[in-house]
């Protein structure tokens, strides 16, 4: 079944250029289905690839979606034209009563400030305490994650000596768990960041499993133990140029970055190879099936509210 978008909106000709089955709200509504709803409160600057990026990934699975975008209200970007956001976007006031079988919350270029300084923080809190309750699974992801761990668990972040940028290869830890069902041991995913929740904080949290880690990137993907929160450090959802528009941006602002590792095959000729999709498309099918779907109440204002 196909996710339910605007057929305006930009990633609808993308998608469906790619033959992934989109649909529109007026074709939606002809169905006797009750589909899955699904938030994504999108930090990135870079919002309308991001919000095609994970349309991609939501959109290989079996299940009919309605997809409602959020962004802050404390905090305009300046990296998209204040036209989309005011035709595709919400904000947290307009949905706050409402309630969702999924939610998604990206990472923010905001990982050198300290949690508290970054301008729309008290907003955010108030989206994960709203998350606790109306939502049944949310997944965090990279500095999305540092600050929901760090806001639940009181876990901080460290600043790193140089950037983890590159492709990295991935353990397994639990093979079992229905998140990683079907995955192989070892996978590769994403990283782009300069900082890192403390591991050892993580791993004697009683409340959160670590679910796969990697030996240059670290701690990788992470669940709370009623599997409510998915943490991602990574980015599985990256196209195959998100490195590569990165890499180019911090050198034209005069960085002095190293390129992503095992990324290219040919740098000189800006050659990559995927090697994160399959992955990628698996834990979040995965995620929609077993974390969202499966446990899900059919009337959502059943959703069970957090002590």
């Amino acid at each position: 079944m196909p996710i339910v978008i605007p057929k305006d909106i930009p990633a609808y000709k993308v998608l469906t250029d790619e033959n992934i089955f989109v649909m529109t709200h007026k074709r939606a509504i002809t169905q006797d289905i009750r589909p899955i709803e699904i938030a994504i409160l999108n930090l990135m600057p870079t919002k309308i690839e991001t919000e095609t990026q994970l349309m991609r990934l939501l959109s290989n699975s079996p299940l009919q979606m309605n997809l409602t975008l959020l962004n802050t209200a404390t905090y305009e970007s300046k990296h998209v034209s204040k036209a989309h956001l005011e035709k595709f976007y919400k904000s947290f006031n307009e949905v706050k009563h409402n309630n969702y079988d999924g939610m998604i919350i990206t990472g923010a270029p905001v990982e050198i400030l300290s949690f508290e300084d970054v301008r729309y923080w008290e907003e955010l809190t108030q989206i994960f305490d709203f998350a606790k309750r109306h939502v049944t699974s949310t997944i965090f992801i990279c500095w999305g994650a540092q600050a929901a761990l760090y806001y639940y668990y009181g876990i901080n972040k460290k600043a790193l000596p140089n950037k983890i940028s590159g492709v990295y290869e991935h353990r397994l830890l639990t093979p079992y768990d229905p998140l990683m069902k079907g995955m192989d041991d070892l996978f590769f995913m994403p990283h782009s960041r300069y900082t890192e929740s403390d591991s050892e904080a993580i791993r004697k949290c009683k409340d959160i499993a670590v679910m796969a880690e990697s030996d240059k990137a670290g701690l990788a993907i992470l669940k709370s133990k009623d599997s409510r929160q998915v943490y991602i450090f990574g980015h599985c959802e990256y196209d195959r140029d998100t490195l590569l528009y990165e890499y180019e941006r911090d050198i034209g602002k005069g960085f002095k970055i190293d390129p992503p590792e095992n990324y290219f095959t040919d740098f000189e000729k800006r050659e990559v190879t995927v090697r994160w999709k399959s992955a990628a498309n698996v834990m979040f099918t995965n995620w929609l099936n077993y974390y969202v779907y499966q446990v899900t109440p059919y009337n959502l204002e059943e959703i069970s509210t957090a002590p």
